[in-house]
């Protein structure tokens, strides 16, 4: 199935409280921006952003330059209406991060969702391209990936496992890693999931 499809089914399909990956609170995400000394007057994109509720927590901290990057149209969607009349306090991008091409610097990439999904080097390459357009010498790289003793799948795709040294080599020498720290994720339904947040800084 085109990956467009298969994200917009399994929003179509489910509430955003029933997926593996939901958060209550994205206290992972804050604390990785705490870590970094982010502040609202930071432009941030927010890579595979779902239904994330990254963006309510960021709004309520007075960011104003937040953009969501997501394929599936019914999560953005998802989004939009929960946050009423606050949805225009961001930008709203329905695409392909492989085919993205920002419109603007960040200066704080975020991607909690797409990059261990990507198991072909070339799909990484367009990624890493997007990644080079998108930010600027002294921009800080958050990535969170399922960690080399997390699950091999999610939503019935494939995924690629990372620590913090091999994530750093697969991003290659324009970004410094910076920090990295292990997380254990619990789901719905209250199982763990171990994830590796790793965290850059463009030279």
């Amino acid at each position: 199935m085109d990956p467009r499809e298969h994200w917009r089914s399994v929003y179509q399909a489910k509430k955003p409280d029933e997926v593996s990956w939901y958060q209550r609170s994205p206290h992972p995400s804050l604390t990785a921006l705490d870590r970094i000394g982010a502040t609202p007057s930071s432009s941030l994109v927010d890579v595979g952003a779902g239904a994330s509720t990254l963006v309510d927590a960021l709004i309520e901290r007075g960011w104003s330059d937040l953009t969501l990057v997501d394929i599936a149209e019914p999560a953005l969607e998802a989004t939009r209406v929960r946050l009423g009349s606050r949805a225009g306090k961001a930008r709203w991008e329905i695409a392909d991060i492989r085919h993205w091409h920002p419109g603007q610097t960040f200066d704080v990439w975020h991607d909690r969702a797409a990059f261990h999904f990507l198991t072909d080097a070339g799909d990484r390459t367009l990624y890493k391209r997007a990644l080079i357009e998108g930010t600027h010498p002294g921009s800080h790289v958050i990535i969170a990936t399922f960690a080399l003793d997390g699950p091999e799948t999610c939503s019935g795709l494939s995924i690629r496992r990372y620590d913090a040294s091999s994530l750093a080599a697969e991003l290659g020498d324009r970004f410094a890693l910076v920090d990295s720290w292990p997380e254990t994720h619990a789901t719905p339904w209250a199982s763990g999931q171990r994830f590796q947040w790793s965290l850059f800084q463009r030279n």
